[in-house]
């Protein structure tokens, strides 16, 4: 088999986000529970857009960001997801390819181009409502399999597995990875799409998944537990790799019986968690695909997540690249 020429392929929603800084009494008038993603209509989208205080539109979608930041740190990156045949969707290609990274997939008819509305309260932590769109029409004829062979890695994000046509997509990429010997990694996305599909994702993570990736949130309610360290002793060895990230105590990696904690990279003000999650996963991805060792790559993880903690919006202002010689 041919050395891969692709580091990471990113499956998961196109999407732009509008993001605006709002209190907490915002989110109480709105019924919206701080710290999590919900889906939401069109209609829905329309009427909270509609209440939102002035902010900021930026192309974003949790596997997309992690493409960019593999692409920003130097790698080689593609994407596929589903945009609409609309304005918003010509922004979001322009942004991922200008980002460097590899985008093909056609344009779906229909439906316009996913948002989510991003509420963004004092403590930075971040509030997602996420009108799905044209992202949920993804479907396994848009899989390419000459594509995934050409990748170390396939990543996928918890959010798109509500589609069925999502799913099945998910799962054709998943088989061809395997069928060429390839990486799958997979994350939680959030603790919403964890206790829709508890029974399957941990299916996932005794079958195709290699690398899973989760919050500390996450990973407890994967195991219905209140406590991190059950959480931990339940997910080691479910999986060759499961990474778990805990704000501001760093994050803990999970391989065979060891347990690597490292702790989180510094922030001198922390203004939106926007997607650092996503960039944590890029780092590491980074990493396990240019011959890092687990600590190299959650250390990566951390510093590229850090990366993005100080402004508004999903994805770096300057290339990540210049955090490898840190």
């Amino acid at each position: 088999m041919s050395a891969p020429t692709v580091d990471v392929i990113c499956m998961g929603n196109a999407i732009v986000d509008v993001l605006a800084y709002a209190d907490e009494t915002f989110l109480s008038e709105h019924g919206l529970t701080k710290g999590t993603m919900r889906l939401i209509d069109a209609q829905q989208a329309a009427a909270l857009y509609a209440d939102l205080p002035p902010g900021i539109e930026a192309s974003g979608g949790a596997a997309a960001n992690t493409a960019v930041g593999v692409a920003s740190l130097g790698g080689e990156a593609a994407f596929i997801g589903r945009v609409g045949t609309d304005q918003l969707g010509a922004v979001f290609t322009h942004d991922i390819r200008n980002a460097g990274v590899r985008f093909e997939t056609p344009p779906a008819s229909g439906l316009p181009t996913a948002q989510c509305l991003v509420v963004v309260t004092p403590d930075a932590q971040r509030t997602l409502s996420t009108f799905l769109g044209a992202s949920q029409q993804l479907g396994p004829a848009d899989v390419d399999v000459a594509v995934i062979d050409s990748a170390a890695v396939t990543y996928l994000e918890g959010y798109l597995w509500d589609p069925p046509e999502a799913k099945e997509a998910f799962r054709a990429a998943m088989l061809a990875a395997r069928g060429a010997d390839r990486r799958v990694a997979f994350s939680l996305s959030d603790a919403f799409c964890v206790d829709r599909f508890r029974d399957e994702f941990l299916d996932l993570l005794s079958g195709p998944v290699d690398v899973l990736f989760a919050n500390e949130t996450e990973a407890c309610s994967l195991f219905e537990v209140d406590s991190l360290p059950i959480a931990l002793r339940e997910l080691r060895g479910m999986c060759d790799i499961a990474v778990v990230t805990r704000g501001a105590d760093g994050s803990s990696v999970l391989v065979g019986g060891e347990q690597i904690d490292v702790p989180a990279a510094h922030v001198d003000s922390v203004v939106d968690t926007t997607g650092a999650g996503d960039l944590y996963a890029a780092g590491f991805l980074y990493g396990l695909t240019h011959g890092l060792d687990l600590r190299a790559c959650a250390e990566l993880g951390g510093r590229c997540a850090a990366a993005v903690l100080g402004h508004l919006g999903p994805r770096p202002q300057t290339p990540l690249s210049a955090l490898l010689d840190s």
